[in-house]
């Protein structure tokens, strides 16, 4: 949990137990500033927590009573997870270990006549944290997908497909995912399961027809399925030293880290050489490697190492046959 999603969960937790404290009462309790307090109440005010500020000697903040609900058994890092998903606060790794919990948690504290909806909900909408790398696009039009999914309808889509241009499909949606503020469908196309970003679908229209799901197959694997498929390619790679400086230059937004004060720790067997993590798009992306020639060797994966010298080989065997 990052510093701040900390301190605006004690800060709710103080309002939830006092009712009423005044912005210097609350900056002296959370060590911070009278104007930290008040850009953290404006900030928690935009992400819909409803806090309200009074002037005058009787004055201070409160929280909504209807706010102050509690949910017994919730562990700290739960609540500050469900509190950085509801604000948007980046969250630190590993919130998605507990984000399950604490929705099944504050499920469980709902009133039994909404538990059922609740149920519904969970089982067509995801919510993954962890944006991948994508500029940030305002989303398409969400509410016909969100008709077909909640009433078990075939959807038809125009969108648009990388460089091949606008496409049309008749689809079997089985929910949305929100990954990070960015809206993706989870579908049957083509004969296989698919995902489409909402941002690219220019067009959709709800059938009278019912979804063609199949047998117990759950939004919750599709994703995870589809996600294994995009999610980022981590490499290990040494480098020449003399190439270094260049290198980090031209990939500073794929390192998996920060480079380190101390520098790069050197290859075991040989000190000319240095080790580095990386993150890729794709393996796809990673063949961008290969303009550095023989000064970068890709350690791991399997697969990158697998694809970069297939890539290699075709380049050798096209200048061959020159």
């Amino acid at each position: 949990m990052s510093l701040r999603t900390q301190r605006l969960l004690e800060m709710l937790l103080l309002l939830r137990e006092h009712g009423r404290l005044s912005s210097p009462d609350l900056a002296a309790r959370l060590g911070v500033t009278t104007n930290t307090v008040l850009r953290d109440v404006r900030f928690l005010v935009r992400s819909g927590v409803p806090l309200a500020t009074e002037r005058g000697r009787y004055g201070g903040i409160t929280l909504a009573p209807e706010y102050r609900t509690s949910v017994a058994g919730m562990a700290d890092d739960e609540t500050g997870a469900l509190l950085a998903l509801a604000t948007g606060e980046r969250a630190g790794d590993g919130i998605g270990d507990v984000l399950g919990s604490a929705v099944r948690k504050a499920m469980a504290a709902l009133p039994a006549p909404h538990r059922d909806a609740m149920e519904l909900i969970d089982r067509r909408i995801i919510i993954d944290p962890v944006r991948w790398r994508r500029e940030d696009e305002p989303a398409g039009g969400l509410d016909a997908l969100k008709e077909a999914v909640f009433t078990d309808r075939r959807l038809q889509l125009h969108y648009w497909r990388g460089e091949g241009g606008l496409h049309a499909d008749v689809i079997d949606p089985y929910g949305l995912v929100d990954k990070a503020g960015v809206w993706y469908l989870v579908a049957d196309a083509e004969g296989g399961p698919r995902l489409f970003a909402a941002d690219r679908i220019v067009g959709a229209r709800v059938l009278d027809e019912p979804a063609r799901r199949r047998a117990g197959v759950e939004l919750d694997a599709l994703w995870r399925e589809l996600r294994d498929r995009i999610d980022e390619v981590a490499a290990e790679v040494r480098i020449r030293r003399d190439a270094l400086g260049r290198f980090v230059h031209r990939h500073l937004a794929d390192l998996a880290a920060p480079p380190p004060e101390g520098g790069f720790p050197a290859n075991d067997d040989d000190p000319d050489w240095v080790r580095v993590r990386l993150r890729f798009r794709s393996v796809a992306v990673a063949r961008r490697l290969l303009d550095f020639g023989t000064d970068v060797q890709v350690l791991s994966p399997p697969e990158l190492r697998e694809d970069l010298a297939s890539t290699a080989a075709e380049v050798a065997r096209m200048y061959a046959a020159a």
